[in-house]
């Protein structure tokens, strides 16, 4: 006999808010972060602030994330001012694309 399965939309919500998904988010986030971090550039010797923005990502969390508010979801940021400039680059720096490439590789 096969099984049946009768998905409800109330209990698919419950699961997306559920704290099983948002810790399991938040390991893979730890991941990128981890991953993030390894990728960082350290300016050189003449960089006012080495190592600061390799010492300043960080993961958070909610239970009502999402466009509507309704799910689980963990992020992964660096607070730097700068932290836009690596990543991106600009008409003198090239590109560093960190946390593209940390998320890419991380995070199963």
């Amino acid at each position: 006999m096969a099984a049946r399965f009768k998905m409800k939309r109330k209990g698919v919500g419950q699961l997306l808010k559920s704290e099983m998904i948002r810790a399991d988010l938040v390991r893979r986030a730890e991941d990128i972060r981890a991953s993030a971090v390894a990728l960082s550039p350290v300016g050189s010797s003449g960089d006012p602030h080495p190592g600061q923005y390799k010492g300043a990502w960080e993961v958070d969390s909610t239970r009502r994330g999402g466009r509507r508010r309704d799910r689980a979801v963990a992020y992964v940021r660096n607070p730097t001012y700068y932290a836009r400039w690596v990543e991106y680059g600009t008409e003198r720096v090239p590109a560093h694309h960190v946390l593209l490439r940390a998320a890419a590789a991380g995070g199963d």
